[in-house]
């Protein structure tokens, strides 16, 4: 029997304001630890909630951005259950009105556009962090457990997926392009390895054809596009292999061992009467009436998907373009700057995704301080074209420029990279190597076309690469054919 996967995915998102959900707390990473806390965010008691503006803003600029509707109002709920880095024993969430809704991410998957429907972003704020001390950090395994609370009431948006994801590399186009529109919109730092935005998979298999769902699992700890790829994966074998031995996939909530490469069983799964969710009592209702989410509409920047729509209509190819359109913002600056300052799309979008790209990462530098603009990667694609040096000399031309050295041309005659194009300086050198090379004139002159490109290369060797080649072949083919 062959089975299809059934995925849904949950993305934490962790929201870059400059103090907590419920609280003036500073939300700052790396702090000591237990420092950003005060009575609201450890859940003393007497302490009060007040909601972060700021955050409600971001978390509707979220959904906007992934087409969700905007609810016109929108509650608060207590979600109760017990943990060690959960102060209060309850978390505040929502449930049943979140802010955002009913909305939809094209990703696109071995070159096919695929929709997946998004079912709600909510609002809610995080735990504390917990580290376990001893072999494994696990709990089961620990001997001691540090808890910090700096990370207890920081914003958090929790994005929720339709059940229509269908593979694990689908799985993991889906979460890139999530943290692509997340990190463009400037509402989180968007880092992975900081815990910015983090993944749970609800994961189920079904036989090929069927409309009912399988048993679902929710697969928990993974921080990185490479994990979530690889435990969907696992887990899609692991509830084929186990049904086809006549087993039965159990709910349940299950952990990705990164070293193992496997997922352990955490607990059985639990449902939202588990959670016993209650309006909460200290928090008013939150009324997002149009004017507010017309003004939050105006703010946003444009977004991958309408970027490299407009990318490929300026000519490049769809790779190209999605290569560009996930590029850092200085780096797509320059290229709008550089073609509206005349220069051809493509090659712009080459210089940037290629040598300036590979520049940067050698020199570890930021995009940011680049010693280049538009005008100036304009300016080194025209003397390409114009023949002023080569495309091979134009890379060192580059360099110069990014160091600081100059414009192109100053660059290029500094370093004494300019192309000869004189037709009597080069007709002179021709003549010399076409007397040098009697047998490659006579190979050409019997018919052996490829000659040619051997002799261009003397040319290029007698002038120290500076000839210009499309010029040097001319004068060949010329002073051959006579």
């Amino acid at each position: 029997m062959s089975y299809e996967p059934v995925i849904g995915i949950e993305v934490h998102v962790e929201l870059a304001t400059e103090s907590k959900m419920f609280c003036g707390c500073d939300v700052s990473f790396g702090s000591p630890p237990n420092t950003n806390v005060c009575p609201v965010c450890l859940g003393l008691p007497g302490a009060l909630p007040v909601a972060n503006r700021r955050a409600i803003e971001s978390i509707m600029a979220i959904g906007l951005a992934f087409n969700c509707e905007v609810s016109s109002r929108s509650v608060f709920h207590r979600k109760n259950y017990f943990y060690a880095d959960l102060p209060k024993n309850y978390q505040i969430s929502q449930f049943d009105i979140p802010v955002c809704h009913d909305g939809y991410l094209d990703v696109v998957v071995d070159g096919e556009t695929r929709r997946i429907g998004i079912e709600r972003a909510h609002m809610e704020e995080d735990t504390g962090k917990s580290t376990h001390i001893g072999e494994g950090g696990r709990i089961h395994s620990a001997e001691t457990t540090l808890l910090d609370f700096n990370r207890s009431g920081v914003p958090l948006v929790e994005i929720v997926s339709k059940p229509d994801i269908r593979s694990a590399a689908e799985s993991r186009a889906y979460a890139q392009s999530l943290r692509s529109i997340v990190a463009e919109l400037g509402v989180s730092d968007a880092r992975l390895e900081e815990g910015s935005i983090r993944f749970d998979a609800n994961v189920s298999v079904r036989p090929t054809g069927a409309e009912e769902f399988g048993t679902k699992v929710e697969v928990k700890n993974m921080n990185s596009f490479r994990s979530l790829e690889r435990a969907v994966d696992f887990e899609i074998r692991r509830q084929i292999d186990l049904l086809e031995s006549g087993g039965t996939v159990v709910q349940e909530t299950r952990h990705w061992d990164e070293e193992a490469d496997v997922t352990h069983s955490m607990r059985t799964k639990e449902g939202s009467s588990d959670y016993r969710y209650f309006t909460e009592p200290d928090l008013v209702p939150m009324v997002m009436g149009a004017d507010w989410v017309d003004q939050v509409r105006s703010t946003l920047p444009e977004l991958p998907s309408e970027r490299r729509r407009r990318y490929v209509g300026l000519g490049l190819d769809d790779d190209l373009a999605g290569v560009l359109s996930d590029a850092d913002v200085a780096l797509r600056e320059i290229f709008d700057e550089s073609v509206a300052a005349g220069a051809t799309p493509k090659p712009a979008a080459l210089w940037l995704t290629g040598e300036v790209t590979a520049w940067l990462r050698r020199e570890e530098k930021d995009s940011s301080s680049l010693e280049l603009d538009g005008s100036t990667l304009a300016e080194l694609i025209a003397i390409v074209d114009e023949g002023v040096v080569s495309a091979s000399a134009a890379k060192e031309v580059l360099e110069g420029v990014l160091e600081g050295e100059g414009s192109p041309r100053e660059v290029a005659e500094s370093r004494d990279l300019v192309q000869i194009s004189d037709t009597s300086a080069l007709e002179s050198v021709v003549a010399d190597v076409l007397a040098s090379n009697p047998e490659a004139v006579e190979s050409y002159r019997s018919g052996e076309q490829k000659v040619v490109g051997f002799l261009v290369g003397q040319v290029m060797r007698a002038t120290q690469g500076k000839a210009d080649p499309k010029m040097v072949n001319e004068l060949l083919r010329t002073a051959l054919s006579a």
